[in-house]
């Protein structure tokens, strides 16, 4: 409900824009992922996240602003539905070896990939633009925090650290990001 709440223009577009964009919702779910007991329960627990979350949030676009945004919700529908298979395996980032590491990275990844893609940002009321370099400062602390919390071992976030440049790097070049969510201004 909150994501919901914060979502009405006007209250404040900081919070509008984190949590319209995949990085904070991919960021969330990997903290969930490593600190459960298991992978399958750390899948049970991001499907019910994500379910219950979507359900809330778009209930209470229909229902109460008579509004559907059909391709929106398929988007996140689809995000939910592959949410468990993704927590499954960012469960195993805690372990050691290159695989791990490279796991581990993923989220990470990620969010360099979207943080670089905000210099491109729309953001829909266009006196928000100052808002660009504070999304990428939020960015750059989430990176900092999983950097922090997903390895057990600190010497791992130095290895991490550069597998996820390098995939980042390939994302970028390759304009991975826009070729998957392209025409999702409200998402990248």
């Amino acid at each position: 409900m909150a994501a919901k709440l914060v979502d009405a223009p006007g209250i404040n577009p900081l919070f509008d824009d984190i949590g319209g964009r995949l990085g904070v919702w991919i960021f969330v779910a990997a903290i969930i992922a490593v600190n459960s007991y298991s992978p399958q329960l750390a899948a049970v627990k991001i499907f019910v996240f994500f379910g219950s979350m979507l359900t809330v949030y778009y209930v209470y676009t229909v229902l109460f602003l008579h509004f559907y945004p059909e391709r929106a919700m398929v988007f996140w529908g689809i995000c939910a539905v592959v949410s468990p298979i993704c927590a499954y395996i960012m469960w195993y980032a805690r372990g050691s070896g290159l695989l791990s590491n490279v796991v581990a990275a993923l989220p990470v990844t990620l969010l360099l990939s979207e943080g670089f893609q905000l210099r491109h940002a729309y953001l829909p009321i266009h006196t928000h633009y100052y808002l660009i370099p504070v999304l990428m400062i939020v960015y750059l602390i989430m990176i900092v925090v999983l950097l922090l919390i997903i390895p057990i071992n600190k010497k791992r976030i130095l290895p991490i650290l550069w597998v996820a440049i390098i995939l980042s790097f390939i994302m970028i070049y390759f304009n991975v990001l826009g070729r998957i969510f392209g025409g999702m201004n409200g998402v990248l």
